[in-house]
């Protein structure tokens, strides 16, 4: 533990993101040195991708040789012949080369006409939905914070949830289980004062004024202890994961491939994440989808894609399934400012050696639409939920998520 003396006398002062929680059992040394125990706690990661703003599915997954989507989309239509060939009738979109490469080795499935029954057109609302699991909202906590709470019978760290960004993401958050939230590394770390009144950030003055006031017996004196401890280990650990990890593949100089790199250290440093969260934004494309669209899609491919190739030279892309969303997609008809705007179902990817390669869930009918030209949803997202929890994590869904869905067959039964 942490000593009162050291804390105060400021050779350790902590930048905190979000770290309470129980300590980590052992070292990264430890598991260094005893790889069987470490896989054994580390267990199946999942690692969920937000692609914030509603993805248009159309033109991430392309529906070739539909004379519907054709009609409507003239200026932002991807050609048939530009649409990477998956089976008869869909193509990714032509930035996805390394996502069309996963697929063509097995690695990679699509799920079609993702929604869920009265489909709500609000960013807030529709992001509250799936980030709950409930399009009735009656749980107060996120799915995958309750999928969290399903597991903690396990023995677990401070980095059994974690998210590559700078606040808990709603899915993630739960009453009982910390999530740790970093988006560089070098700044959760601890900020040290070289002597006395030295100035330091606003929140580590803050810790250290409560440090010095509440003595452990006092109210809240051992939340705050163990928060400090826990701040103190999860710090360190991570930082001595950054001397060991060693990225096996360059990855592209952005921030999503960048928050992707460190969920790779945390995974092939084994500090025991179970649930990975990122997010890439930018997908509100209202106006000059021509030339964003394409970019995050690009952004999207190459991160993902270096992401797959570092866990598997090191050993531990059989441990990892990715898994993406957006709170909704877009229209089939193109606006007059150049995007698209507001839609309903869209598709999502699972991607992972465990994953078996196909396209499941029904192909929306573009010439049944509904809500004045909205792509119908065909496959409610409780089922991808069901699936990803009882089949990857290894948990009953239907206490998580208030009754029982039909898992889909992108990953195989236990």
């Amino acid at each position: 533990m942490l000593s009162r003396r050291d804390f105060i006398k400021g050779t350790a002062l902590v930048s905190i993101g979000t770290a309470a929680g129980p300590l980590l059992k052992g070292s990264l040394a430890f598991a260094a040195q005893n790889p069987a125990h470490a896989a054994a706690n580390n267990g199946r990661v999942l690692v969920l991708v937000q692609m914030a703003g509603g993805n248009d599915g159309l033109n991430t997954l392309v529906p070739v040789g539909d004379s519907a989507y054709r009609s409507a989309r003239k200026l932002l239509g991807v050609a048939d012949e530009a649409a990477l060939p998956l089976e008869p009738g869909f193509g990714l979109h032509p930035n996805l080369t390394g996502l069309k490469g996963l697929w063509d080795s097995g690695k990679l499935a699509a799920v079609r006409g993702v929604g869920y029954p009265g489909q709500d057109y609000s960013h807030f609302k529709s992001m509250a939905i799936w980030q709950a699991g409930d399009p009735g909202l009656s749980f107060q906590d996120g799915w995958l914070g309750r999928t969290l709470e399903a597991l903690e019978s396990e023995q677990h760290d401070p980095f059994f949830g974690f998210n590559a960004g700078t606040s808990t993401p709603a899915e993630m958050r739960t009453a009982d289980i910390p999530i740790i939230s970093v988006r560089d590394e070098a700044d959760y770390a601890f900020k040290v004062r070289a002597k006395p009144g030295d100035s330091t950030d606003p929140r580590s003055a803050t810790l250290l004024k409560l440090y010095e006031q509440y003595p452990s017996a006092s109210p809240y004196g051992v939340l705050l202890e163990t928060t400090v401890d826990s701040a103190v280990a999860s710090s360190a650990q991570l930082a001595e994961a950054a001397k060991v990890y060693k990225p096996a593949v360059e990855y592209p100089q952005t921030s999503f491939a960048s928050g992707l790199s460190l969920l790779a250290e945390v995974i092939v440093g084994g500090l025991g994440m179970r649930v990975g969260h990122i997010t890439l934004g930018g997908f509100d494309t209202h106006s000059s989808q021509a030339t964003d669209h394409p970019r995050l899609m690009q952004e999207l491919d190459q991160g993902l894609t270096a992401f797959y190739n570092d866990l598997a030279a090191q050993g531990k892309a059989q441990d990892v399934l990715v898994l993406t969303w957006s709170e909704f997609g877009r229209r089939v008809q193109e606006n007059a400012s150049g995007g698209t705007d507001h839609g309903a179902a869209s598709v999502l990817f699972a991607l992972g050696d465990h994953v078996k390669r196909g396209l499941y869930g029904d192909p929306p009918d573009l010439q049944k639409l509904v809500d004045n030209g909205n792509v119908p949803f065909t496959t409610d997202f409780r089922r991808v939920y069901t699936t990803v929890i009882e089949r990857w994590l290894g948990v009953p869904s239907e206490p998580l998520l208030g009754e029982q869905w039909q898992p889909l067959e992108f990953l195989p039964a236990a």
